[in-house]
């Protein structure tokens, strides 16, 4: 992983506590989404004005060792604040489990947009009734590895 700085800690205290298990453990615990048995990885972008490292936990969809992180929040009408770090910076470092790697996240639009929202769908269908709930295209990520 190549990311380096200053680490900011989420405002969200369910988000502090399930990186810093995840991470503590090495990816053995908190790899899951809480309430459910839906895995997850983190990903640590660098934030788009501060320049510090910002952690989330996000859903596991993965296929052919390329992830795909989907900026739902929750169905919300506006993006989540790591899709402009996303935007600003497309270098990311991913944590799968003990796997760590940098990886740069493309945002993807068209056919292949389609394609990579379908897999989401299927991975964690949740995402399908999020984008019911705003006017908004939910925007898709791809992350390939460096």
């Amino acid at each position: 992983m190549t990311l380096t700085g200053e680490y900011e800690p989420s405002p969200e205290q369910w988000v502090r506590d399930q990186v810093a298990e995840f991470e503590s453990s090495d990816g053995q615990r908190a790899n899951v989404l809480p309430g459910t048995e839906d895995k997850i990885v983190v990903i640590t972008s660098r934030g788009a004005n501060s320049g510090k490292l910002r952690k989330n936990p996000v859903m596991r969809v993965e296929r052919d060792g390329t992830y795909v992180a989907i900026a739902s929040k929750g169905g919300a009408d506006d993006n989540p604040t790591w899709y402009y770090n996303f935007v600003a910076h497309p270098e990311v470092d991913l944590q799968d489990g003990a796997e760590k790697h940098t990886y740069r996240a493309r945002l993807v639009s068209g056919e292949e947009r389609a394609d990579w929202w379908d897999l989401a769908v299927r991975t964690w269908a949740t995402y399908g009734e999020y984008q019911k709930k705003t006017d908004r295209e939910i925007p898709v990520f791809v992350l390939e590895r460096v």
